[in-house]
């Protein structure tokens, strides 16, 4: 039986590993339908642990963007429509520029930058842009594909330019999950167009966006009555550890 589902999964990963992916995403996909974003940041995170490289940025972005549909098809009612046409003329242009970057990217120093990129996310001050209006949008498709070319996952980035917008709770989160769900069809279409093989990683795709897909449906439920604050600070403090854990991982393979 063990052995039979080891043959779904890529011979890199050990099927307690795929296993504990399947697990990752629901849990994750529930945080950012929740709160509105956190969920590829942690998820990258944890990948970036177990997984090969070369696979990380291609497969997060597949798996996301299973996860960020179903996110959209629960909350659409509330998706603002311009908001996407701006967001996604940038986000092509970003993912045809950051492509070919980062497919040669050496593998200490993704690890690196993704390390940096989570700490900053989790504890820096996201960009302001005041009253910028809905063209702004375009600037921050940009912006996140290019970086989420590199990272796996920029959300705070449009994030930032969203709340300037004046939106409400639901509608920030279906335009979160709209925008971000843009974002990583064209870096899913850069990298298959690159020649990355996602044929070996479908079973294990396909599994985690179901179980991405349900906790969508349970973070959405909490939508309107989680306690925030005491959760955020667990957030934190378990995305630092992850980040110091990459950057340990870094400093080894440079040093070895």
């Amino acid at each position: 039986m063990i052995e039979s589902l080891s043959t779904l999964f890529p011979s890199e990963l050990s099927l307690f590993v795929s296993l504990g992916l399947i697990a990752v995403s629901f849990v994750t996909s529930a945080l950012t339908a929740a709160l509105g974003l956190g969920g590829g940041i942690a998820l990258i995170a944890v990948m970036a642990s177990v997984m090969p490289t070369a696979a990380l940025v291609p497969i997060h972005g597949i798996v996301q963007l299973g996860s960020n549909a179903g996110r959209a098809l629960v909350q659409i009612r509330h998706v603002d429509w311009l908001i996407l046409a701006w967001f996604s003329a940038g986000a092509l242009l970003g993912a045809a520029i950051g492509g070919s970057i980062a497919i040669n990217l050496p593998a200490p120093y993704l690890r690196l930058g993704i390390a940096c990129f989570v700490l900053w996310a989790v504890w820096g001050r996201p960009p302001r842009f005041g009253k910028t209006g809905r063209p702004a949008m375009a600037a921050a498709g940009f912006a996140a594909t290019l970086l989420s070319m590199f990272f796996g996952a920029a959300g705070p980035i449009g994030a930032s330019v969203l709340g300037t917008l004046g939106l409400s709770r639901h509608s920030f989160v279906a335009n979160q999950a709209v925008t971000a769900l843009v974002m990583h069809i064209f870096k899913v279409l850069a990298f298959g167009l690159l020649g990355f093989a996602f044929a070996p990683w479908t079973p294990l795709v396909v599994l985690m966006i179901a179980s991405g897909f349900l906790g969508t449906l349970a973070g959405s439920k909490l939508l309107n009555r989680m306690p925030e604050a005491t959760f955020k600070k667990g957030f934190k403090l378990i995305m630092t550890l992850l980040a110091l854990n990459l950057a340990w991982q870094a400093f080894r393979l440079l040093m070895a």
